[in-house]
Order: C-alpha cells, then sequence, then structure tokens
C-alpha cells in the first residue's frame, strides 16, 4: 500500500550501513519512498558528512523526516541536532521511539546498530511512523526547544 508522506531520509556510516540497507527494504516493501544519503558502503567514512545531508534534506522540508544509523547511534544524532529544525531522537527500543514522535515531535530517529538487533530496529522504525504527535503541552516544549539560546 503507498504512502502519500513523502520521501524519507535515509544515512549510516559504516557502522550502521547494514541495518540501513535493512530499512530500507522494510520501507520499500511497505510503499515508502526513500532517499538514501549514504554512506554506499561499509568502507570506513566520516558520518557529519551523511547525517548533516539527510538532516538538511529534512529541516528544508524536502523530506518530511529520517532515520540516522550508526554503531551506536549517539555522534549520528548529534550531528542531526546540529541542524537547525531538526529533533533528532537516539531509540534503543519501541517506547522511546513512541514518546520521541509523542511528546517530542521528533522529526528524525536514530538507532546503533551494535546495540540492537536488526529486528528491534525495524520494529523501532516501524512504532516511531505509527505514533502521532500529541500536541497540548508538548506543542508548547518543542516551541521553547526551537528559541535562541
Amino acid at each position: 500500500m503507498p504512502h502519500d508522506l513523502g520521501p524519507i531520509a535515509l544515512a549510516s556510516d559504516h557502522a550502521g550501513y547494514a541495518y540501513k540497507e535493512a530499512v530500507k527494504t522494510y520501507l520499500r516493501e511497505r510503499g515508502y519512498e526513500v532517499r538514501d544519503f549514504g554512506t554506499f558502503s561499509k568502507e570506513p567514512v566520516d558520518y557529519p558528512i551523511y547525517i548533516k545531508k539527510a538532516a538538511r534534506a529534512v529541516a528544508k522540508g524536502e523530506c518530511p523526516c529520517g532515520i540516522v544509523l550508526g554503531g551506536s547511534g549517539n555522534g549520528e544524532a548529534m550531528a542531526a541536532n546540529k541542524v537547525r529544525g531538526i529533533r533528532c531522537a537516539l531509540c534503543w527500543n519501541t517506547e522511546t521511539a513512541r514518546l520521541a514522535k509523542e511528546h517530542n515531535k521528533a522529526n528524525m530517529i536514530s538507532l546503533g546498530q551494535r546495540m540492537l538487533s536488526e529486528d528491534t530496529a525495524l520494529n523501532i522504525v516501524r512504532t516511531w511512523l505509527a505514533a502521532r504527535f500529541q500536541g497540548g503541552r508538548h506543542q508548547r516544549r518543542i516551541e521553547q526547544l526551537e528559541e535562541p539560546s
């Protein structure tokens, strides 16, 4: 069944490459359009190059959301969050993914290939995409996040 969400941005470093490919397949099999910003192999790379490309596409509205992957996912979340307008949550289970969307309006998530089984990673993606921002008191907090320091 096709989705009208728009293209989902994907990016990884070499340590997250295998799961990026698995996520890409998972999404495409379910009718999602995917925009892959790399990396395109397991050869060592500097992750900020690829992660920031995906984050910029989300921030500009070219992609409504994005998923980034690395060994732990920490650096990838940090790199994505350097881009203004990005709220990238490091997720390690379905509960953190659901809350990232419902409470924090996360427009990106980060996953650590060395920290999760592939099944868990795919369940996180499924849960995050299905969740909806709850608004209300959470909207006020999102607005506070966007305030200049």
